[in-house]
Protein backbone atom coordinates (compact mmCIF):
# COMPACT_ATOMS: atom_id res chain seq x y z
CA UNK A 1 0.00 0.00 0.00
CA UNK A 2 2.08 2.87 -1.35
CA UNK A 3 -0.11 5.58 0.18
CA UNK A 4 0.75 4.39 3.70
CA UNK A 5 4.48 4.30 2.91
CA UNK A 6 4.29 7.79 1.41
CA UNK A 7 2.54 9.02 4.54
CA UNK A 8 5.26 7.50 6.72
CA UNK A 9 7.90 9.12 4.48
CA UNK A 10 6.28 12.52 4.84
CA UNK A 11 6.19 12.06 8.61
CA UNK A 12 9.93 11.32 8.56
CA UNK A 13 10.68 14.59 6.77
CA UNK A 14 8.51 16.43 9.27
CA UNK A 15 10.38 14.76 12.15
CA UNK A 16 13.74 15.73 10.62
CA UNK A 17 12.59 19.36 10.45
CA UNK A 18 11.39 19.38 14.05
CA UNK A 19 14.55 17.73 15.40
CA UNK A 20 17.07 19.78 13.45
CA UNK A 21 15.44 23.22 13.49
CA UNK A 22 12.81 24.27 16.01
CA UNK A 23 12.72 27.77 14.51
CA UNK A 24 12.12 26.63 10.93
CA UNK A 25 9.64 24.05 12.17
CA UNK A 26 7.71 26.82 13.92
CA UNK A 27 7.61 28.86 10.71
CA UNK A 28 6.38 25.86 8.70
CA UNK A 29 3.53 25.40 11.18
CA UNK A 30 2.36 28.88 10.20
CA UNK A 31 1.93 27.83 6.56
CA UNK A 32 -1.36 26.52 5.24
CA UNK A 33 -1.85 22.84 6.02
CA UNK A 34 -2.12 22.27 2.25
CA UNK A 35 1.56 23.03 1.68
CA UNK A 36 3.32 22.18 4.96
CA UNK A 37 4.04 18.60 3.93
CA UNK A 38 5.95 19.62 0.83
CA UNK A 39 8.05 22.23 2.65
CA UNK A 40 8.95 19.58 5.24
CA UNK A 41 9.93 17.30 2.35
CA UNK A 42 12.23 19.93 0.85
CA UNK A 43 13.81 20.65 4.22
CA UNK A 44 14.42 16.96 4.93
CA UNK A 45 16.34 16.56 1.67
CA UNK A 46 18.52 19.65 2.06
CA UNK A 47 19.10 18.94 5.75
CA UNK A 48 20.43 15.43 5.11
CA UNK A 49 22.75 16.63 2.34
CA UNK A 50 24.03 19.37 4.65
CA UNK A 51 24.59 16.90 7.48
CA UNK A 52 26.68 14.68 5.21
CA UNK A 53 29.18 17.44 4.45
CA UNK A 54 29.11 19.18 7.84
CA UNK A 55 28.91 16.52 10.54
CA UNK A 56 29.66 12.98 9.39
CA UNK A 57 33.41 13.36 9.92
CA UNK A 58 34.03 9.72 10.86
CA UNK A 59 32.68 8.47 7.54
CA UNK A 60 33.56 8.76 3.87
CA UNK A 61 31.53 11.89 3.19
CA UNK A 62 32.29 11.94 -0.51
CA UNK A 63 30.98 8.40 -0.89
CA UNK A 64 27.90 9.19 1.20
CA UNK A 65 27.12 12.19 -0.98
CA UNK A 66 27.64 10.17 -4.14
CA UNK A 67 25.20 7.52 -2.92
CA UNK A 68 22.73 10.16 -1.72
CA UNK A 69 22.67 11.79 -5.17
CA UNK A 70 22.48 8.45 -6.98
CA UNK A 71 19.63 7.23 -4.78
CA UNK A 72 17.71 10.46 -5.28
CA UNK A 73 17.78 10.09 -9.05
CA UNK A 74 16.75 6.46 -8.78
CA UNK A 75 13.85 7.55 -6.58
CA UNK A 76 12.83 10.25 -9.03
CA UNK A 77 12.98 7.81 -11.94
CA UNK A 78 11.17 4.96 -10.21
CA UNK A 79 8.75 7.03 -8.12
CA UNK A 80 9.83 5.35 -4.89
CA UNK A 81 12.75 4.98 -2.51
CA UNK A 82 13.13 2.96 0.66
CA UNK A 83 14.95 6.01 2.02
CA UNK A 84 11.87 7.87 3.31
CA UNK A 85 13.51 11.30 2.99
CA UNK A 86 14.26 10.73 -0.68
CA UNK A 87 10.86 9.14 -1.23
CA UNK A 88 9.06 12.18 0.16
CA UNK A 89 11.28 14.67 -1.67
CA UNK A 90 10.81 13.04 -5.06
CA UNK A 91 7.06 13.26 -4.54
CA UNK A 92 7.31 17.01 -4.03
CA UNK A 93 9.70 17.45 -6.97
CA UNK A 94 7.34 15.61 -9.28
CA UNK A 95 4.17 17.18 -7.88
CA UNK A 96 5.36 20.76 -8.37
CA UNK A 97 7.65 20.15 -11.35
CA UNK A 98 10.73 21.46 -9.57
CA UNK A 99 13.38 21.79 -12.32
CA UNK A 100 16.35 19.46 -12.06
CA UNK A 101 18.77 22.37 -12.45
CA UNK A 102 17.66 23.59 -9.02
CA UNK A 103 18.46 20.23 -7.44
CA UNK A 104 21.75 20.05 -9.32
CA UNK A 105 22.76 23.55 -8.24
CA UNK A 106 22.05 22.63 -4.62
CA UNK A 107 24.04 19.39 -4.80
CA UNK A 108 26.92 21.20 -6.50
CA UNK A 109 27.26 23.61 -3.57
CA UNK A 110 27.00 20.77 -1.07
CA UNK A 111 29.71 18.82 -2.87
CA UNK A 112 31.90 21.94 -2.88
CA UNK A 113 31.87 21.79 0.93
CA UNK A 114 33.67 18.45 0.70
CA UNK A 115 36.85 20.04 -0.61
CA UNK A 116 36.61 23.83 -0.98
CA UNK A 117 37.59 25.78 2.12
CA UNK A 118 37.90 29.36 0.90
CA UNK A 119 35.90 31.64 -1.38
CA UNK A 120 38.24 34.28 -2.73
CA UNK A 121 36.00 36.08 -5.21
CA UNK A 122 32.47 37.44 -5.13
CA UNK A 123 31.65 35.23 -8.13
CA UNK A 124 32.59 32.08 -6.19
CA UNK A 125 30.72 33.33 -3.13
CA UNK A 126 27.56 34.17 -5.11
CA UNK A 127 27.64 30.81 -6.92
CA UNK A 128 27.89 28.93 -3.63
CA UNK A 129 25.03 30.88 -2.07
CA UNK A 130 22.90 30.40 -5.18
CA UNK A 131 23.23 26.63 -4.89
CA UNK A 132 23.10 26.31 -1.13
CA UNK A 133 20.30 28.78 -0.41
CA UNK A 134 18.76 30.64 -3.36
CA UNK A 135 17.53 27.51 -5.11
CA UNK A 136 16.03 26.24 -1.86
CA UNK A 137 13.98 29.43 -1.78
CA UNK A 138 12.99 28.79 -5.39
CA UNK A 139 11.95 25.20 -4.61
CA UNK A 140 9.73 26.47 -1.81
CA UNK A 141 8.33 29.16 -4.11
CA UNK A 142 7.35 26.45 -6.59
CA UNK A 143 5.20 24.97 -3.82
CA UNK A 144 3.81 28.34 -2.74
CA UNK A 145 2.59 29.38 -6.21
CA UNK A 146 1.29 25.89 -7.05
CA UNK A 147 1.87 25.99 -10.81
CA UNK A 148 1.27 29.71 -11.36
CA UNK A 149 4.27 30.41 -13.61
CA UNK A 150 3.51 34.13 -13.86
CA UNK A 151 3.52 34.47 -10.06
CA UNK A 152 6.71 32.46 -9.86
CA UNK A 153 8.49 34.77 -12.30
CA UNK A 154 7.24 37.80 -10.38
CA UNK A 155 8.53 36.52 -7.03
CA UNK A 156 11.64 34.50 -7.91
CA UNK A 157 14.19 37.30 -7.42
CA UNK A 158 12.78 38.05 -3.98
CA UNK A 159 12.79 34.35 -3.06
CA UNK A 160 16.46 34.16 -4.00
CA UNK A 161 17.35 37.27 -2.04
CA UNK A 162 15.56 35.93 1.03
CA UNK A 163 17.42 32.64 0.70
CA UNK A 164 20.68 34.58 0.40
CA UNK A 165 19.89 36.62 3.51
CA UNK A 166 19.11 33.52 5.57
CA UNK A 167 22.34 31.86 4.45
CA UNK A 168 24.51 34.90 5.18
CA UNK A 169 23.01 35.19 8.66
CA UNK A 170 23.87 31.52 9.16
CA UNK A 171 27.43 32.23 8.01
CA UNK A 172 27.78 35.00 10.60
CA UNK A 173 26.19 32.93 13.36
CA UNK A 174 28.34 29.87 12.61
CA UNK A 175 31.66 31.67 12.04
CA UNK A 176 33.44 29.81 14.83
CA UNK A 177 32.48 26.31 13.71
CA UNK A 178 32.96 27.05 10.02
CA UNK A 179 36.36 28.65 10.55
CA UNK A 180 37.84 26.60 13.40
CA UNK A 181 36.18 23.19 12.98
CA UNK A 182 35.40 22.92 9.26
CA UNK A 183 38.22 25.21 8.10
CA UNK A 184 35.87 27.15 5.82
CA UNK A 185 35.82 30.83 4.98
CA UNK A 186 32.86 31.89 2.86
CA UNK A 187 33.13 35.68 2.89
CA UNK A 188 35.58 36.77 0.15
CA UNK A 189 38.43 39.19 0.90
CA UNK A 190 37.77 39.08 4.63
CA UNK A 191 40.21 37.63 7.15
CA UNK A 192 37.90 35.94 9.62
CA UNK A 193 40.77 35.49 12.04
CA UNK A 194 40.97 39.29 12.27
CA UNK A 195 37.41 40.33 11.59
CA UNK A 196 37.09 44.07 12.21
CA UNK A 197 34.05 46.26 12.76
CA UNK A 198 34.13 47.67 9.22
CA UNK A 199 34.17 44.25 7.56
CA UNK A 200 31.42 42.98 9.84
CA UNK A 201 29.27 46.02 9.08
CA UNK A 202 29.71 45.52 5.32
CA UNK A 203 28.36 41.98 5.70
CA UNK A 204 25.43 43.18 7.80
CA UNK A 205 24.59 45.94 5.31
CA UNK A 206 24.55 43.38 2.50
CA UNK A 207 22.17 41.15 4.45
CA UNK A 208 19.88 44.05 5.32
CA UNK A 209 19.68 45.00 1.63
CA UNK A 210 18.66 41.41 0.82
CA UNK A 211 16.01 41.46 3.54
CA UNK A 212 14.55 44.77 2.38
CA UNK A 213 14.30 43.62 -1.23
CA UNK A 214 12.78 40.27 -0.25
CA UNK A 215 10.18 41.89 2.00
CA UNK A 216 9.01 44.59 -0.43
CA UNK A 217 9.16 42.52 -3.61
CA UNK A 218 8.28 39.07 -2.33
CA UNK A 219 6.84 38.51 1.13
CA UNK A 220 4.15 41.16 0.74
CA UNK A 221 3.03 39.56 -2.53
CA UNK A 222 3.04 35.90 -1.51
CA UNK A 223 -0.13 33.80 -1.74
CA UNK A 224 -2.10 33.80 1.49
CA UNK A 225 -1.23 30.12 2.12
CA UNK A 226 2.46 31.01 2.47
CA UNK A 227 2.67 34.63 3.59
CA UNK A 228 2.48 34.28 7.38
CA UNK A 229 4.89 31.35 7.61
CA UNK A 230 7.50 33.07 5.42
CA UNK A 231 7.02 36.32 7.31
CA UNK A 232 7.61 34.45 10.57
CA UNK A 233 10.91 33.05 9.27
CA UNK A 234 11.83 36.54 8.05
CA UNK A 235 11.18 38.06 11.50
CA UNK A 236 13.19 35.32 13.19
CA UNK A 237 16.24 35.88 11.01
CA UNK A 238 15.93 39.65 11.30
CA UNK A 239 16.05 39.32 15.08
CA UNK A 240 19.03 36.97 14.81
CA UNK A 241 20.83 39.54 12.64
CA UNK A 242 20.07 42.28 15.16
CA UNK A 243 21.63 40.23 17.94
CA UNK A 244 24.68 39.50 15.78
CA UNK A 245 24.97 43.21 15.00
CA UNK A 246 25.23 43.97 18.71
CA UNK A 247 28.15 41.59 19.26
CA UNK A 248 31.57 43.31 18.90
CA UNK A 249 33.47 42.02 15.87
CA UNK A 250 36.34 40.75 18.01
CA UNK A 251 33.96 38.62 20.07
CA UNK A 252 31.70 37.25 17.37
CA UNK A 253 33.88 34.16 16.93
CA UNK A 254 33.46 33.34 20.62
CA UNK A 255 29.74 34.00 20.97
CA UNK A 256 26.99 31.56 20.05
CA UNK A 257 23.92 33.61 19.20
CA UNK A 258 20.48 32.08 19.46
CA UNK A 259 16.88 33.18 19.91
CA UNK A 260 15.37 31.94 23.16
CA UNK A 261 12.10 30.02 23.15
CA UNK A 262 10.23 32.84 24.94
CA UNK A 263 11.49 35.30 22.32
CA UNK A 264 10.32 32.98 19.53
CA UNK A 265 6.85 32.95 21.07
CA UNK A 266 6.97 36.73 21.39
CA UNK A 267 7.95 37.07 17.72
CA UNK A 268 5.16 34.72 16.74
CA UNK A 269 2.54 36.67 18.68
CA UNK A 270 3.63 40.07 17.35
CA UNK A 271 3.90 38.75 13.80
CA UNK A 272 0.43 37.24 14.02
CA UNK A 273 -1.06 40.56 15.14
CA UNK A 274 0.52 42.33 12.17
CA UNK A 275 -0.71 39.61 9.83
CA UNK A 276 -4.28 39.76 11.12
CA UNK A 277 -4.29 43.56 10.92
CA UNK A 278 -3.20 43.34 7.26
CA UNK A 279 0.02 45.23 8.02
CA UNK A 280 1.86 42.59 5.97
Amino acid sequence: MKELFDSVSNDCSKLVTKKYSTSFSLAVKMLSSKIRKDIYNIYGFVRFADEIVDTFHDFDKELLMKHFERDYYLAKEQGISLNPILNSFQQTVNRYKIPDQMVQAFLKSMKADLYKTEYQTKEEYDAYIYGSADVVGLMCLKVFVDGDSKKFEELKDAAMRLGSAFQKVNFLRDLKDDYEVLNRSYFPNIDLGKLDATSKQLIINEIEDDFEFAYKNGILKLPVEAKFGVYMAFRYYKRLLKKLSNVPSEKIMDTRIRISDPMKINLLARSYVKYKLNII
